[in-house]
């Protein structure tokens, strides 16, 4: 890990929910910078929505010009629309990131949950409790912003 300190974003895709995380690495310790969630209106139609997602990734590029980003990896579902959509929202933002020149470097479910927890098959408010330690956070993460921080947490020990 580098000393001198670097911003990794993490995203978690989604389509109804896109979460971001946005961590500050500085030696061996993270700081929490932000988190939150990119939501496109109900009822939006879908390629509408891909649009929203892209604009909201550039949108938090722009404001905290991270040095990485990293993205949670398809997790392999039984249902092929549903992975097909997931699909879409990840080259919005893939696409957002190689526009404005940030790396990119993509993490399975599994891998990012043993990262976080030690354990590839944690539960859900596993990874957010664990998020919340490992950041020094007041309060449970939102679970896709959660996922979105371990995601760039898991990016930080690769680094």
């Amino acid at each position: 890990m580098k000393n001198d300190g670097f911003i990794i974003l993490g995203i978690d895709p989604g389509s109804i929910k896109t979460g971001y995380g946005a961590i500050n690495v500085i030696s061996n310790t993270f700081r929490h910078i932000d988190n939150g969630l990119i939501m496109p209106p109900k009822g939006m139609e879908f390629k509408e929505r891909v649009a929203f997602i892209f604009k909201g990734v550039c949108d938090v590029i722009q404001e905290f010009k991270p040095d990485y980003l990293a993205l949670e990896d398809i997790f392999i579902s039984v249902n092929a629309q549903s992975a097909l959509k997931l699909g879409h929202i990840r080259g919005a933002v893939i696409s957002a990131s190689v526009v404005h020149g940030i790396p990119v470097s993509e993490y399975s479910p599994t891998r990012v949950k043993q990262s976080v927890t030690g354990s590839g098959r944690a539960e859900k408010f596993q990874v957010q409790e664990m998020v919340k330690i490992l950041l020094k956070l007041k309060e449970v993460p939102q679970e896709d912003a959660a996922d979105a921080l371990a995601v760039a947490i898991t990016h930080a020990f690769s680094v």
